[in-house]
């Protein structure tokens, strides 16, 4: 059979499979605000929903206009972008393969859906750190320079064949790109906003303050956790050949055996230390555990993927607890699921990839990480300077519900008809 009459076949495949993925890797942004809007108080759920939902727009817009021509611009690394390019890009022969075929291998459309997803992914990660006390323009006017600039010249540096590529970097669907440099921006938002008030004592002792809605919460983890399955699975982009299939079968499994080890190895460090089981360590935990293995979810055994989310998991509950001590405030423990968790994914690549190194996955992280936090607590300190970042004391403690969006999540616990 002439191998060129299937390349339609191939083609409308892959597009279709990458579709798929992109769909599931946006439904992530309901789990991200079903997460978030549960491990905070009653009087900031409406907030929370209303960034989560904004932030995903403002990503969609900036991405396509500056965004991704940055990100995957020439070898050269074009910076100012041609607005309105993707447009144009009708017939196949326009379209770019991957991994350097001479063949088309699916859509641009069908890419750029793929990874505008992946920007809001990181914004997301930013709002459940800066939580309950961050302004909502603030944060707003935060996530079109992240989404436009910050990510994407750190992805350009990996995904888009830039130096941390040719250097011999791997991450193979974000655990740095994505995962880490979310974390990083949130930790320099969470260092330029402070606690939230009575979070700390003044003797040091940690004020512990229980999100709203658990249900919500597990919901939202677990809304992450399948969602996760087209984060890892699609990020191998093709599934029409027998090597793509099992590759994506590898994925899928590894992605949620990680996220099982994390929640289980989570959940028993969580008892030792507290002497209950406690539920936000175990759901970070599974979260940690998907982290952990985004950065190489193909080439580690089912059972090794275990132990990488366990690992991820155990990282976390110490995490949240070592940024508690430093009086760093993450009312979600965002910072320690998507920064630790993405460190570690990011060191364990070579325990599975005869291809990876520690030195080049050091550089990785080192270069993603100062970019980011450099980049990003000067945004920062400009949009503190030039409109504030932090509600006053007085919303804060009434709930930033009112005072950003002027109405309530549940209006009829506080209100009487």
């Amino acid at each position: 059979m002439d191998t060129n009459a299937l390349i339609p076949l191939h083609y409308a495949l892959d597009t279709f499979y990458l579709l798929i993925c992109g769909a599931l890797v946006m439904w992530m942004a309901a789990g991200f605000a079903m997460l978030e809007s549960g491990l905070v108080r009653s009087k900031n759920t409406t907030e929370i929903l209303t960034k989560n939902v904004i932030l995903y727009g403002v990503a969609c817009v900036m991405y396509l206009l500056v965004g991704y021509h940055i990100m995957y611009s020439s070898p050269e690394g074009g910076i100012l972008p041609s607005l309105g390019w993707l447009i144009g890009a009708e017939h196949a022969a326009e379209l770019v393969a991957a991994g350097g075929d001479d063949a088309p291998a699916f859509s641009k459309r069908a890419d750029f859906f793929f990874q505008v997803v992946f920007v809001a992914t990181a914004m997301s990660i930013v709002s459940g750190a800066v939580a309950e006390r961050m302004k909502l323009w603030a944060f707003l006017a935060f996530a079109v320079v992240m989404t436009g600039f910050i990510y994407p010249v750190q992805g350009y540096w990996k995904w888009g064949s830039g130096f941390l590529n040719q250097a011999g970097f791997l991450d193979f669907a974000g655990s740095g790109v994505v995962h880490l440099c979310g974390a990083t921006a949130a930790l320099a938002g969470v260092l330029m906003l402070g606690a939230r008030r009575g979070k700390y004592g003044s003797n040091g002792q940690v004020n512990a303050i229980p999100g709203a809605n658990l249900p919500l919460a597990t919901l939202g983890a677990l809304i992450l956790w399948f969602g996760w399955f087209g984060f890892n699975g699609g990020s191998q982009l093709k599934i029409s050949s027998i090597a793509d299939a099992n590759a994506v079968a590898a994925a899928f499994l590894n992605t949620n055996m990680a996220a099982a080890g994390g929640l289980l190895a989570a959940l028993v460090v969580a008892r030792l230390l507290f002497g209950k089981a406690d539920l936000t360590m175990a759901l970070n935990g599974a979260l940690a555990g998907l982290v952990s293995i985004t950065a190489e979810p193909v080439t580690p055994a089912a059972l090794t993927a275990v132990l990488i989310g366990a690992v991820g998991g155990v990282l976390v509950v110490g995490g949240v607890l070592l940024l508690d001590k430093l009086k760093i405030d993450d009312p979600v423990g965002a910072i320690a699921v998507h920064g630790l968790g993405g460190i570690w994914g990011l060191l364990a690549v070579p325990l599975s990839n005869a291809s990876g190194s520690f030195t080049a996955q050091l550089l990785g992280i080192v270069c993603i990480f100062t970019w980011v936090f450099i980049a990003s607590l000067i945004v920062w300190a400009i949009l503190k300077a030039v409109m504030g970042l932090r509600v006053d004391a007085e919303d804060e403690y009434a709930g930033v519900d009112i005072a950003e969006c002027g109405m309530e999540a549940y209006p009829e616990f506080t209100r009487k008809s």
